[in-house]
């Protein structure tokens, strides 16, 4: 029996390779990333207090899949779109990618 809403146990990352890179950001990575921390502190911030509450809202979840054996739909979506986010910030700091990374938990 097929249920209604299948769920996948599978990650895709797709970073694609930029056809060009902006010179003026490869500079700034090769002084200590410095301008890419500065213009990327919100996110840090916004990343930092989003990844306590998304411990917080782990361990709840182990309890709800302690008494029901199954993962909270709402939980899964906010910890799984809270990685995407890391992801995508991470991609910007490293060079993979120049486009700043938008506030969102979804892709």
């Amino acid at each position: 029996m097929e249920h209604a809403h299948e769920s996948t146990n599978h990650v895709d990352i797709i970073i694609e390779h930029p056809e060009k890179s902006s010179r003026l950001l490869a500079a700034g990575t090769l002084l200590f990333l410095i301008p890419k921390f500065f213009i990327l502190i919100p996110h840090f911030l916004a990343l930092y207090f989003l990844s306590f509450l998304s411990i917080i809202l782990g361990i709840f979840a182990q309890f709800a899949v302690l008494f029901t054996g199954k993962y909270p739909h709402g939980i899964f979506d906010i910890v799984k779109g809270l990685l995407r986010w890391k992801l995508r910030v991470n991609s910007y700091i490293f060079g993979l990618t120049d486009k700043y990374p938008p506030f969102k938990l979804n892709s």
